[in-house]
């Protein structure tokens, strides 16, 4: 089993992480704290190689049709082999890997795996962005969008811009999608429907339910108008 977590940063990814390291699977080495497979700088590198193929319509619209059409540049697939080594090289039959960024480069990363397991990994944008991250900034691995001096708005555009990739990206044949909050709050039967996707037991680590709903008693702007479709989409109440 080969399986790979998508999600943005602080979107909860860790917890998927900590749960497939503590159920056997190999999430390559070495790992940081949370959970993401280090060094990063390859994949950080091969998402800015495939930012040059993304074409920028302005305001909150990307075109991904030149990425879907072509095959990986070279030197994508060569960064990405490159920071996948110890998990491409492995004998453990259960292996895989997380990192946030990898989800900018989703496409080509689908393209290179199409047999893999992808959990899609949804947090409550109004918690996701409440914290730094290093894909705040869009502009730093080279998309294109209109970047502004506020940095939540910039995270948020960073959500939604995410969200969009994988969105128009074709669903590989192995995919599931799982709600950090289903994690927090319903932890065995959420942990059973992974597991049977995955074909493997997975242990139960300790989760926090104070990591929910924070926005609550956040003062500064942690909403935006663009989220709305997604959050529908997603199962989550928005306040009247």
């Amino acid at each position: 089993m080969f399986v790979t977590i998508i999600g943005r940063g602080h979107s909860g990814t860790r917890a998927m992480s900590h749960t497939l390291s503590a159920s056997g699977v190999f999430m390559g080495a070495p790992l940081n704290k949370s959970g993401d497979l280090l060094p990063p700088e390859s994949m950080y590198e091969a998402c800015r190689v495939f930012a040059k193929y993304v074409g920028y319509k302005g305001g909150l619209e990307w075109d991904f049709s030149k990425v879907l059409a072509m095959e990986p540049d070279p030197a994508f697939v060569r960064l990405v082999e490159d920071f996948l080594v110890t998990v491409l090289r492995t004998d453990n039959g259960n292996r895989g890997w997380k990192l946030p960024e990898t989800t900018l480069v989703y496409p080509w990363i689908v393209k290179m795996f199409p047999e893999i397991h992808y959990i899609h990994w949804v947090r409550d944008p109004r918690d996701c962005i409440l914290g730094a991250h290093l894909t705040d900034d869009l502009n730093d691995f080279g998309v294109p969008y209109d970047r502004t001096e506020d940095v939540r708005r910039n995270r948020a555009i960073s959500w939604l811009y995410q969200r969009e990739i994988v969105r128009a990206t074709p669903a590989p044949e192995k995919t599931i999608s799982v709600r950090f909050e289903d994690l927090v709050f319903d932890q065995d039967n959420t942990l059973a429907r992974v597991g049977a996707f995955l074909g493997i037991p997975l242990a139960k680590i300790e989760m926090r339910p104070d990591s929910v709903g924070r926005y609550k008693t956040d003062e500064g702007v942690h909403m935006y108008d663009f989220f709305r479709a997604d959050m529908l989409a997603c199962g989550y109440e928005m306040e009247t």
